[in-house]
């Protein structure tokens, strides 16, 4: 398979002008023989945690951007009379699953937690490549969410982002986050982050992809928007997994056990 990271820029609320430019990298990313392009954390809206005007959409006008190659588009979701954090799996023109961020991150700068409500649960999904999920930015940092999509059989972890240089040290941060996801869960890890600057955020970028065996197989730049084409063999995961059977050893109804008892206590 092969996978186009998309390190884009957004526009702040211009959802035509993002549209236009997530099209332009399908058609690149198809002409460079992509079976699937990862775009940014809120890719189609920006980072919309201020003041704007109404650029929620539904799961169905975000899968319009890509028709005859898969994507993940980040996308600000309404769905009733609550928006979210969401990214959209798009497979054959239509939303194939749709993932809301879990964890908001609710103290300044960001307070995303002041415009949009949390999602509820993460699962892994098949796909016509491979059996994926999708872990939005600050989840990533949640260690559990991690373990729980690979236990679902995800193969593929998909990291959408909109990491920016208000955190010191941050592509430290995700570098090791990923390199351990990819090596302790024996999988790939895909992490897409945006460029360009939003208010008073930064976006560094930096995306990249690490294999199974926590190596990092390819790095797009900083600070500058690129389409990175990644080739990934998923049999590397199975082939892992049966060398050292970590991910075999995980036995999914104590995971259980202990999520009731920590709910439990708090």
């Amino acid at each position: 398979m092969r996978i186009a990271l998309a390190q884009v820029d957004s526009q702040h609320s211009d959802l035509d002008a993002n549209a236009r430019r997530a099209r332009e990298a399908v058609a690149d990313a198809r002409a460079g023989g992509a079976d699937l392009v990862v775009f940014p954390e809120l890719q189609l809206s920006g980072y919309a945690t201020q003041e704007e005007p109404d650029v929620a959409r539904s799961a169905n006008d975000a899968a319009g951007i890509a028709e005859d190659v898969d994507a993940l588009i980040g996308f600000t979701e309404r769905d009733g009379g609550q928006r979210y954090n969401s990214a959209v799996y798009v497979e054959a023109g239509t939303p194939l699953h749709v993932q809301r961020k879990i964890h908001l991150v609710d103290y300044p700068p960001w307070n995303e937690d002041s415009h949009f409500a949390a999602g509820e649960s993460l699962q892994a999904f098949d796909t016509r490549h491979g059996r994926t999920a999708v872990v939005i930015c600050n989840d990533a940092w949640q260690p559990l969410l991690p373990v729980l999509a690979v236990q679902g059989g995800a193969e593929v972890l998909l990291f959408p982002a909109a990491s920016s240089t208000a955190m010191k040290d941050v592509d430290e941060y995700w570098g090791s986050l990923t390199r351990f996801y990819a090596r302790m869960l024996q999988c790939y890890v895909v992490f897409v982050n945006r460029v360009g600057t939003e208010g008073d955020f930064t976006f560094w970028g930096g995306s990249h992809v690490v294999d199974p065996l926590g190596e990092v197989v390819a790095e797009a730049p900083r600070f500058e928007e690129a389409l990175l084409l990644v080739d990934v063999d998923l049999e590397r995961v199975a082939a892992r997994r049966r060398e050292l059977p970590l991910v075999a050893a995980l036995r999914p109804e104590l995971l259980r056990a202990e999520l009731e008892r920590l709910v439990a206590r708090t």
